[in-house]
């Protein structure tokens, strides 16, 4: 597809734009422009454009805003220590996005268009890639657009790329996570849309996120919906438990969880460097029992927003335990340092997963 590019008539000046990202926070500071595209059952997708950001027009019987029919990515652009800008996996996030669409039946977009799109709003947007330790966070994203109140799949569509520099995720650097975890909330069910990157299952973690937060704690831990012991996942991050002989577990994707483009990726390169990963179930009752013999030497969390984050402490309604290898967590230093040097080409990129702009 062409798309239409009408650069911004007034775009934030160099000198703002410089000390914006000195300090950029995460998520509310966004670049000058956005890229959007349609699509309808009569045309197909269509109307690509790259304007400056502004707000979109939206009918009040617009089709998301009551049926919820909403899906999105979550992915970075990097600035390499040359000066040349990447991205990291995208087309796993095309795929996502293909996967999460079709869950929720709406239109599936090709993956080379999904990263087209992507590429026209970073090369325009490119001054607003970090050097050091920022990068430029990427959010696609697909909603029903038609105005009709009826449950059944829209016929309308609007696509959107936006775009805002980010420093780390978590307030405080790099300190081990305080997690809470949740016995009277779930985020998914088998048959669910757990497995999609949808709106509503984000919506439906955040008042056990807020019960986190009142207990203190940075994420929640959701456990299966069945049985209730079945670790899953965090609120947006994936999970992986280091054991004392250097083995690593991670909790398989059956459909309740996120397939996480991090996760996967840290599994293959703790396969590369001779690690034995194995993406079985664990319990709560494993993760304490393991913590306290010390079989457990250190648990991490992962995801675009956050990369990874060593585990301290574990609460819940019956008690708490820690990890005392939390500081030190080698074998999640050893995995974040391999995986943000191939994303920001400090590390040789073997497996081809780093895309140039």
């Amino acid at each position: 597809m062409t798309f239409t590019i009408t650069p911004h008539a007034s775009p934030v000046s160099t000198q703002v734009r410089e000390k914006t990202l000195e300090d950029p926070g995460f998520g509310r500071v966004f670049t000058d422009h956005m890229v959007t595209m349609r699509w309808s059952t009569a045309r197909g997708w269509h109307d690509g454009k790259v304007t400056a950001r502004a707000p979109l027009p939206l009918d009040p019987a617009c089709a998301a805003l009551h049926y919820a029919q909403e899906i999105f990515e979550g992915m970075k652009a990097y600035r390499t220590a040359k000066g040349e800008v990447v991205l990291f996996r995208p087309e796993q996030n095309a795929t996502r996005f293909a996967r999460s669409a079709e869950r929720l039946a709406m239109p599936v977009m090709p993956e080379s268009l999904f990263i087209q799109a992507v590429e026209e709003l970073v090369r325009i947007d490119k001054d607003w890639v970090p050097s050091g330790a920022g990068s430029l966070y990427l959010r696609p994203f697909m909603f029903a657009s038609e105005a009709f109140l009826g449950v059944r799949p829209a016929q309308e569509y609007i696509f959107c790329v936006i775009a805002c520099p980010v420093g780390p995720y978590f307030k405080g650097g790099d300190k081990p996570l305080k997690l809470w975890v949740s016995d009277q909330y779930t985020r998914a069910a088998p048959g669910g849309t757990g497995a999609a990157k949808c709106g509503g299952n984000y919506a439906a973690s955040l008042i056990a996120q807020a019960e986190a937060s009142e207990h203190g704690c940075d994420q929640v831990v959701f456990l299966d919906a069945a049985e209730h012991r079945w670790i899953e996942e965090l609120g947006g991050m994936n999970l992986f438990f280091v054991m004392n002989d250097g083995s690593i577990i991670t909790p398989p994707l059956t459909g309740t969880i996120l397939p996480g483009i991090t996760r996967g990726s840290i599994i293959e390169i703790a396969r590369g460097l001779g690690m034995k990963v194995s993406e079985a179930p664990y319990t709560m009752d494993q993760w304490r029992s393991d913590a306290e013999s010390g079989k457990l030497s250190e648990a991490f969390a992962c995801g675009t927003a956050a990369v990874i984050a060593s585990i301290g402490e574990i609460v819940s309604s019956t008690g708490s335990f820690r990890l005392n290898n939390a500081h030190e967590a080698p074998v999640a230093k050893k995995l974040k340092e391999q995986l943000i040097g191939i994303q920001r080409g400090s590390i040789a990129d073997s497996h081809g997963w780093v895309r140039k702009v």
